[in-house]
């Protein structure tokens, strides 16, 4: 009985302050009724849109973040590649410009051998050149002494020499000639 005193007792208070604010039981149930379709509008149609969007925004950060994670590991891996690809390059660089250089002085030193051996051999035939020319020169000035020594000794004789008497002079001056 207890309850049933202190829910007529809370019943009464109810009243009370319905009445001294002004709350009517009707009205209060259809503001309830108007707020819960406003609040399931609100959701449905508004809350709900926007959480997804939030959401999938949310999702394509999530995303972009994780793709630039993945983009900035790419990068790191592309710069050791590119640094070792750089030092395999100037390894290789260096190791061609020694090939080159090694190249260039053996190329070098052929090509001075052959310049050495093409000048002697130059050399050799100018010295040959030169003897018979010396040789051609001793026979032309022994032809031409032997031609003034019977030209002179027919002056000198005051006679005119027969072909074998000329012959017989330019053998005799030819042989002196030969011993000089």
């Amino acid at each position: 009985m207890n309850l049933i005193l202190a829910a007529s007792d809370a019943s009464t208070k109810l009243t009370a302050l319905q009445s001294q604010f002004g709350i009517e039981g009707k009205y209060l149930l259809m503001q309830v009724i108007s707020f819960s379709i406003l609040a399931f509008v609100l959701y449905r149609f508004f809350f709900k849109p926007v959480l997804a969007t939030v959401d999938e925004r949310a999702k394509k950060i999530g995303e972009g973040l994780k793709y630039a994670e993945e983009t900035r590991a790419q990068l790191a891996s592309a710069q050791q590649e590119a640094a070792a690809i750089v030092k395999q390059a100037q390894v290789d660089a260096t190791k061609f410009i020694e090939e080159a250089r090694k190249s260039a002085k053996e190329f070098s030193e052929r090509e001075t051998a052959a310049a050495t051996e093409r000048a002697n051999g130059l050399i050799t035939k100018a010295q040959q050149a030169i003897d018979l020319e010396h040789k051609k020169m001793i026979d032309q000035a022994r032809t031409e002494i032997a031609r003034l020594v019977v030209t002179t000794t027919q002056r000198v004789l005051a006679k005119e020499l027969t072909d074998a008497d000329r012959a017989r002079y330019n053998d005799a001056a030819a042989r002196e000639l030969t011993v000089v």
